[in-house]
């Protein structure tokens, strides 16, 4: 029954509003449920081996999405042409357990980037992005396995610091190769084999040592050359005066060269 007019509705058409009202329902109570339009296009959310999934594989993205369900387990963002990672990328997504960004454009990553993650994320993929050098500090308290195969590395004392600060996936530290380096005959090498017999920042310390020994002993010898000029110009002038007081008469001479005498001393 309407309850404006007290008519009774048509069966059908209250049949359609108690589905719409049920479907409201269920939405409010299980967000994977909410319809495809509300991600990006090509994602979507699942259910694996119990835990809840949200895949936007080869999905065309250049950003990290937002809109992702917050209690997703495992992320899948693989295949995409996504340039780097924001501060913050992953904040809203305290029960992640895995995150795969392989096969994107990722060039650069800002600290915190993972921020949020370290409690239980437990598996990391970034093989085959763009990654040339990446501060340790990145990943900081992240406990989670990590896969940095299959990008341009430049080999240094940056990434040996990096190496030593997380842990790698299984077999993925023989993908792990020189793409550049300070010697050319580390290029094409896996990084682990090259540190085997390089400390690369134990390299770099002696340089920066040497560098700091060799400006010291300049500006040493500049002190040195300075002081040294300075003695000789006084003794010139020195010079120059007793040779003027000579040609004095003589009881003003002797007037000036005790003068002089004692200034010099």
């Amino acid at each position: 029954r309407d309850s404006g007019t007290g008519v009774l509705l048509p069966p059908i058409i209250m049949g359609l509003l108690l589905q719409s009202l049920f479907l409201l329902i269920l939405l409010l109570l299980d967000p994977c449920l909410h319809p495809a339009a509300a991600f990006p296009k090509g994602c979507y959310p699942s259910e694996e081996e119990g835990l809840k999934t949200f895949r936007c594989s080869n999905a065309q993205l250049t950003e990290v999405p937002r809109d992702i369900p917050n209690d997703t387990n495992k992320l899948y963002l693989d295949s995409n042409q996504i340039p780097f990672l924001p501060r913050d990328a992953f904040r809203d997504l305290p029960l992640l357990l895995e995150l795969d960004l392989s096969h994107n454009a990722i060039a650069r990553i800002e600290s915190g980037a993972f921020q949020g993650l370290a409690e239980h994320l437990h598996s990391l993929d970034l093989s085959s992005n763009r990654l040339v050098s990446v501060s340790k500090d990145t990943f900081n308290n992240l406990r989670a396995k990590v896969n940095l195969s299959n990008n341009p590395w430049l080999c240094d004392c940056r990434l040996q610091e990096l190496i030593r600060a997380v842990e790698l996936a299984a077999d993925s530290s023989g993908g792990i190769v020189c793409d550049s380096s300070p010697q050319e005959e580390h290029v094409g090498k896996a990084f682990l084999q090259v540190i085997a017999d390089t400390d690369f920042c134990n390299a770099y310390k002696k340089t920066t040592d040497i560098a700091m020994l060799v400006t010291m002993f300049g500006w040493f010898a500049m002190v040195i050359s300075y002081l040294v000029y300075y003695v000789r110009q006084n003794q010139e002038d020195a010079r120059r005066h007793l040779e003027y007081l000579k040609s004095l008469p003589s009881k003003q001479r002797r007037s000036e060269e005790s003068s002089t005498i004692s200034t010099v001393v």
